[in-house]
């Protein structure tokens, strides 16, 4: 008979678990994703910077584009065409 009992009152706390947590994992998610929000957004807001107002027909260069150094000890390229034979 105590196994039964013990048997059947697991049972009623595994339902009853499954049932609370259907009702209330909404509310949790809820709850998680507007702190992770606040979180996340908070660091944004931090490092974002306004740009300065720009005078129309300004040009700025924000990087200025890296030239290729060739190597000169590789050699020298030559471009070729495969034949078919």
């Amino acid at each position: 008979m105590g196994l039964l009992k013990t048997i059947l009152i697991i049972a009623l706390v595994y339902y009853g678990i499954k049932i609370v947590s259907r009702i209330f994992a909404p509310f949790l998610l809820k709850y998680a994703t507007k702190k992770a929000e606040q979180r996340f957004g908070g660091q944004f807001g931090q490092r974002k910077q306004p740009e300065p107002q720009k005078k129309e027909g300004e040009i700025t260069i924000d990087k200025i584009p890296k030239t290729k150094v060739s190597n000169k000890d590789v050699g020298e390229y030559v471009d070729y065409e495969e034949i078919e034979e």
